[in-house]
């Protein structure tokens, strides 16, 4: 089952003051098999959506929704046409990169391409 969708949410990250904690919840409760990437950062996979967690003070609101884009510039052009503002301008990460805007409510979202 191929999961990359063009423009549709991908992954999502939440912040934690424990990773060991966050990840024995969401193991037992959900089943959620996760890969860590160094003390500061796990990711989870699941069958529909990926996400991850990384060092933060938990507040609500502060969950991160990614979307994947087969074309990250054509994508970045288009939220900004549409009104986006961009607050962190595409930068790489292991796998990829991306960028993340904020849409005209203030919600902050991010884009990532292999």
């Amino acid at each position: 089952m191929q999961k990359l969708k063009h423009e549709q949410v991908q992954y999502i990250e939440f912040l934690t003051k424990d990773i060991a904690r966050a990840k024995h919840f969401y193991t037992n409760g959900f089943g959620w098999r996760f890969t860590d990437y160094g003390p500061n950062y796990t990711a989870f996979e699941g069958d529909y959506v990926d996400g991850g967690f990384t060092i933060g003070e938990p507040v609500k609101g502060t969950i991160l929704v990614v979307l994947y884009s087969e074309d990250i510039e054509t994508t970045k052009s288009k939220v900004i046409n549409a009104g986006g503002v961009i607050v962190k301008d595409t930068f790489s990460f292991p796998g990829g990169k991306r960028f993340q805007f904020t849409d005209p409510d203030g919600y902050e979202l991010a884009v990532w391409s292999e």
